[in-house]
């Protein structure tokens, strides 16, 4: 096997298909979400402040439970439940407290800690104001068919009805898209006909959903995050760039430790031909400039476009 070869800066234009890859795998996506929504909102300040708005941290319209990501029990249309409580423990509670776990200590509930959203207000926040902005970064276990997803479209409609521009970031290649009209990525006969990883969406809903504007940029792996124009309220407008936080988090939190460029990233089936060849030419990439004895942290380094068989017989001999 290889020394592993790692680096603090990012080696990807954008997003680091390694790491996305391993938070969905292993059902991580929660330590990513909330670090990088606060990057967003200091970000988004440093334009915002000058132009008499601000944006703070807000509960999700998202739903986060316990094991987030992780299979959870289903939701029984009958259950059965013991209306004698005692039984469970054999007709008598615990003769002492100290024999109690610490789940039964703390009476452990489903939902937890939310995730976080920006909102963007008029500064100064007065009591009664409204968002003008509502971002939200999608997770796992709000995208597809599940009563939590349902849960979120409602609420997203609810927001866009509140005449609220609505920005959704969707960073996640493992699930479908939320909207209907685009290719799903995860279906590999669309990955082939150009469906694409990623996006971000842009909803104006003013004067109202059917006219407002909306605005959806699909990206693929190793290519920056967009910049993207955000609309205030009146005239006013930010061209604000999703790539910059990410990065400036990437370094940070000292993501590159868990990134392995010797090693695909996991589910590498999961990504299209087009995007597993970009893969492959950044690894070549990174690992061509540790070999010529380049500083990692001056990357990322220009990848070639080698087809991905090419790419394949590349890496196999470079490794």
């Amino acid at each position: 096997m290889p020394n592993p070869v790692r680096a603090v800066k990012n080696q990807y234009l954008g997003i680091n298909a390694h790491l996305h890859s391993f938070w969905q795998a292993e059902h991580r996506w929660n330590r990513f979400h909330n670090a990088y929504m606060t990057h967003l909102m200091e970000a988004l300040n440093a334009e915002l402040l000058p132009l008499n708005y601000i944006a703070e941290l807000e509960d999700s319209v998202q739903v986060r439970r316990i094991g987030d990501d992780l299979p959870r029990r289903p939701k029984a249309d009958l259950l059965i439940y013991d209306t004698d409580p005692q039984r469970k423990f054999g007709g008598q509670y615990p003769v002492s407290t100290a024999e109690m776990t610490v789940a039964e200590w703390i009476e452990e509930e489903d939902v937890e800690h939310p995730y976080s959203a920006v909102a963007v207000y008029e500064n100064p926040v007065l009591l009664d104001s409204d968002a003008v902005v509502w971002i939200e970064l999608l997770s796992p276990s709000n995208k597809g068919s599940s009563d939590d997803a349902k849960t979120y479209l409602s609420k997203r409609r609810i927001l866009l009805d509140s005449e609220i521009v609505f920005i959704e970031l969707d960073y996640l290649h493992e699930t479908p898209p939320t909207f209907l009209p685009l290719l799903d990525y995860t279906d590999p006969e669309f990955r082939t006909a150009g469906a694409h990883p990623y996006r971000i969406a842009v909803l104006d809903a003013r004067p109202n959903v059917r006219h407002g504007p909306g605005v959806v940029q699909e990206f693929d792996v190793d290519s920056p995050i967009p910049t993207m124009k955000i609309p205030l309220n009146r005239d006013d407008k930010i061209q604000f760039s999703f790539d910059r936080p990410y990065q400036i988090l990437f370094e940070q939190a000292f993501y590159g430790n868990g990134v392995d460029y010797t090693q695909r990233p996991l589910h590498f089936d999961r990504y299209s031909p087009a995007d597993q060849a970009r893969i492959l030419n950044r690894t070549l990439a990174v690992l061509e400039a540790e070999r010529a004895g380049q500083n990692l942290e001056d990357g990322p380094f220009p990848a070639g476009a080698l087809p991905l068989d090419q790419a394949e017989a590349a890496l196999q001999q470079l490794l």
